[in-house]
């Protein structure tokens, strides 16, 4: 199994954040350019659940999070309140439509 790494420039490296998966830095971006709305969701749910979130940003968007914000919302578990905090907070400065 290919080790962890907190490096997600290596495409062919495992990010840390998919700790319990085989999928490598390169494999979770085409699941997520080709994944249906909820595969989708979910991906990016585990996402800004586990990793941190300046990391969460070389994989998506916040005007992509923030559309589907409703459909990733049950992902989120402990992290929840810290991502409705954050985006609400771009929302009411005018930084997210």
């Amino acid at each position: 199994m290919v080790p962890l790494t907190t490096d997600l420039s290596k495409a062919d490296a495992r990010p840390y954040f998919l700790w319990d998966e085989t999928r490598t830095v390169a494999q979770f971006q085409a699941d997520l350019r080709s994944a249906a709305p909820d595969e989708w969701a979910r991906d990016i749910g585990k996402l800004m659940r586990e990793a941190r979130d300046r990391d969460v940003w070389r994989f998506t968007s916040p005007s992509d999070v923030w559309a589907q914000f409703d459909r990733i919302k049950p992902y989120l578990g402990r992290k929840r309140t810290f991502w409705e905090y954050l985006l609400e907070g771009w929302r009411s400065d005018g930084l997210l439509a």
